[in-house]
C-alpha cells in the first residue's frame, strides 16, 4: 500500500561521512563545482540540483568505504560535455575505473564510487 505515495519522492539529501572533510569538500566542489550551500562546524551542505549533498566529519571509530565497493552516486552531466569532464577527471588525477556510452565511473578521495551520467539527457 505504501508504493501508492512513491511517486511523490524524491531525493532530499545525501549525506557522505569522511575522516578528511577539506579533501572531500575540494572534490565535489571543485572538481566537480557543486556550490557550497551551507557550512558549520564538522559539515558542508552542497548544491546538486535539487538535492543536498552533505559532507560530514566521521566520527572515531566509523569504518571507511569498504574496498572495491560498487554502490554508486551518479550525477547528470549533459552529453556534449563528456569528454571535457573526462579530461577533468584524469587531470586531477583521478582514474576513470568504467564507462558506458552515457556514464563515467570514479572514485571520489574516500573510495566512494562516483557517476556522471548523461543517460536522457538531449544535448
Amino acid at each position: 500500500m505504501f508504493w501508492l505515495l512513491a511517486p511523490l519522492m524524491e531525493i532530499h539529501h545525501l549525506a557522505f561521512r569522511t575522516k578528511d572533510l577539506p579533501r572531500l569538500e575540494a572534490f565535489y566542489s571543485g572538481l566537480l563545482g557543486l556550490p557550497v550551500t551551507s557550512r558549520a562546524d564538522g559539515r558542508v551542505w552542497l548544491k546538486a540540483g535539487d538535492t543536498i549533498v552533505m559532507l560530514e566529519m566521521a566520527e572515531p571509530g566509523e569504518p571507511d568505504i569498504p574496498a572495491n565497493c560498487m554502490e554508486f552516486v551518479a550525477f547528470t552531466i549533459q552529453a556534449n560535455k563528456r569528454a571535457d569532464w573526462r579530461n577533468a577527471i584524469t587531470q586531477s588525477g583521478c582514474r576513470i575505473e568504467a564507462e558506458t556510452p552515457h556514464t563515467l565511473y570514479f572514485r571520489d578521495p574516500d573510495g566512494r564510487r562516483v557517476g556522471l551520467s548523461s543517460y536522457g539527457m538531449v544535448d
